[in-house]
């Protein structure tokens, strides 16, 4: 019997559907939209089996794959009912994982139906495996196995060669082990380098100006997913004076502190690597190399009501004369002798992932015992899992990955975190949009008003309008919130008009408009959890004993926070459910948590988050680890769709 696989095209569209129709159940089949979408997609390939008869070559099934960069997805596999007994989906199974060895391919994942057992057995006689169970992945109640083939057993990863690159080759010579001193136009032009994996680069260029060397050598290191210090974003810090203030509010406690007593009103801190010759500015130079993090650096910082940063230069191997760079060859060995980074790790993790977190925040979004958990499930799903606070926002270029589980503000640090992650190409939860729209509840009224998503009556009140506002449909008791508000904090109930002017005085101290709402009162709000406009969770969040909200920030501590009940999604009321999706879909497609408030089968939208909660025991109530399987599996397939640079199969024959 003769069988050749060939990639389907547009006209094959129709058979494509017969396929879908008699060989799947209802759950798992694809729309005709999303199989001619299928076919036009750059990691997508959908092959068509021909088994040849005796006059012509017959259609008899598919075989649909996605190709990422070390593995290779089979999304179905397929042959119809008068074809079966074959053999054609072992020979296409068989194709399949020649294809992935003679490629290059790591591994070969896939998901099945749970229930479906004979299926599940006849992936295991190739070599599958199970890696995960996949809770509600089809639909409510129907769950997959993910199933994992490797292909080859990977080596250990070497430790990362660290590359100091100058702009003359005599410039400077280093007898420290693991560095090696290369200059500008070898960096730039050897093959060698291009092709060099797992690099370190520190860039000693006489300048960083754009265009010239130097900004190359940062340029092209970021492209060849090399770790480089200064980053192309860091360079371009130092000329801006507004971020150079912004960046030094973080360590301007330290700084007076370090400076205090100082008889004059300017002073010179030369920084190597991190370190200084001063002991006592031991200390700020470490956390001025974490905001600026190059080589070498001179600091120019100067007083007036207090002391200020006035200048940050960076110092290229040519700007540091003789008895300094002995100073500075002192201070390398220290350093390379002691970072983490020269020390292979005894796991092959395939990722970084950096978890923002607070450890001082009085209530962040997910407990130590649920970032333990978020910990581990990366661990298995092949991170290198790194927890990172405010000080380390110039080393997000080490990582490929960004999880932020401490509470969001477009205008603190989270939000420079996720807009430097997506900058520097790292896959993030949650990207800067998200957090500019979840973070003002104006837009967030506007869109989902134009979207005719129902809330409760609604006005954005202004300070000139505030006057005038009329009560005609928005009664009282009514809502005033606080654009920015989060956790209930900038939320306001007032029963009357005096109470209402009262509570607008003080909200117009820091925001220009509010909005009121019409007061609903429920005994709880759905909180339904999404990600990647799919469910992921529901609760139901009760109101603290006594009072209108899920949380009250002035009662007594055991009473501040309402009980909850976890719900299956498929108990989740339709209405619900339909609100809940739609709304985010508006957002964006990150994680979000929607809440919702229902009243004799009403459902009223009060606002989306971003960020929401994720917490041990809570959220996780029902999905238990699988709630965090489902979270870090999103950033690593995110992170492979990222990064495919090529089509799976031309259009010859496989």
């Amino acid at each position: 019997m003769k069988i050749k696989l060939l990639k389907a095209t547009i006209d094959d569209l129709p058979f494509l559907e017969k396929v879908e129709k008699e060989c799947f159940p209802d759950f798992q089949q694809t729309s005709r939209r999303m199989l001619r979408l299928s076919l036009n997609s750059p990691i997508q390939v959908m092959l068509i089996c021909k088994i040849k008869t005796r006059n012509s070559w017959q259609n008899a099934g598919t075989l649909v794959l996605y190709s990422y960069k070390r593995s290779l997805r089979i999304y179905s596999i397929a042959v119809l009912p008068e074809f079966r007994g074959m053999r054609l989906g072992a020979e296409m199974m068989n194709r399949c994982i020649d294809h992935a060895k003679d490629n290059g391919f790591d591994k070969i994942t896939l998901e099945a139906w749970a229930e479906d057992e004979k299926l599940t057995d006849w992936y295991e006689n190739f070599g599958f495996v199970h890696s995960a169970l996949l809770r509600d992945y089809y639909a409510p109640g129907k769950d997959a196995v993910k199933m994992d083939l490797l292909l080859a057993k990977k080596k250990i990863k070497r430790s990362r060669e660290n590359l100091l690159v100058i702009d003359q080759k005599n410039s400077f010579k280093s007898n420290i082990e693991n560095v090696k001193v290369v200059t500008a136009r070898h960096y730039i032009t050897d093959k060698k380098y291009q092709e060099l994996k797992n690099a370190r680069v520190f860039n000693l260029c006489n300048s960083y100006k754009y265009q010239s060397l130097g900004y190359y050598v940062s340029l092209l290191a970021s492209a060849r997913d090399h770790r480089v210090i200064p980053s192309v974003a860091t360079i371009g810090d130092y000329r801006n004076i507004s971020i150079v203030k912004s960046l030094s509010t973080e360590v301007d406690d330290l700084l007076q502190k370090s400076l205090n007593g100082m008889p004059d009103d300017k002073f010179e801190l030369v920084i190597y690597f991190g370190r200084c010759v001063e002991e006592k500015y031991k200390p700020l130079a470490a956390k001025l190399y974490k905001l600026f993090e190059t080589p070498a650096l001179r600091i120019n910082l100067t007083r007036s009501d207090k002391w200020y940063i006035q200048k940050v230069t960076p110092l290229g191997i040519d700007k540091i004369n003789n008895g300094e760079r002995e100073i500075l060859a002192a201070m390398m060995q220290d350093y390379f002798s002691r970072k983490r980074f020269t020390i292979p790790r005894l796991k092959n993790y395939k990722y970084d992932l950096a978890i923002l977190t607070n450890p001082n925040e009085q209530y962040p979004p997910s407990s130590a015992r649920a970032l333990e958990k978020f910990k581990a499930a990366a661990d298995r799903q092949g991170f290198y899992v790194e927890f990172i606070n405010k000080d380390d926002l110039n080393r997000l270029s080490e990582f490929d990955a960004l999880l932020i589980r401490e509470t969001t503000n477009v205008n603190n640090y989270t939000y420079s975190f996720s807009r430097m992650a997506y900058a520097e190409g790292l896959v993030v939860i949650d990207e800067p949009w998200s957090i500019l729209r979840c973070s003002n509840k104006i837009y967030l009224y506007e869109r989902m008003a134009l979207n005719k998503i129902r809330m409760p009556a609604s006005a954005v009140i202004s300070r000139e309008s505030a006057t005038r506002l009329k009560t005609d449909s928005l009664r009282f008791p009514m809502v005033l919130k606080a654009p920015d508000g989060s956790f209930s904090t900038g939320v306001k109930k007032v029963n009357d008009r005096e109470q209402l002017m009262s509570e607008l005085k003080a909200l117009f101290k820091t925001s220009d408009l509010i909005i009121a709402q019409s007061f609903i009162p429920t005994d709880y709000d759905w909180r339904i959890g999404i990600l990647g406009n799919e469910p992921l969770f529901a609760c139901k969040y009760f109101m603290a004993r006594g009072h209108w909200q899920i949380y009250n920030w002035e009662g007594k501590k055991n009473d501040r926070e309402g009980n909850f009940e976890a719900v299956p999604l498929h108990l989740v009321p339709e209405k619900v459910m339909k609100t809940a999706l739609k709304a985010a879909s508006l957002i964006g497609d990150g994680l979000y948590g929607v809440d919702l408030k229902e009243v004799n089968g009403e459902v009223f939208l009060i606002e989306v988050n971003d960020n929401p909660n994720i917490d041990a025991g809570i959220e996780d109530k029902l999905l238990g680890d699988e709630l965090y399987n489902r979270i870090i599996l999103t950033l690593f397939d995110r992170i492979e769709t990222s990064r495919n640079t090529s089509k799976f199969i031309a259009a010859d024959p496989m």
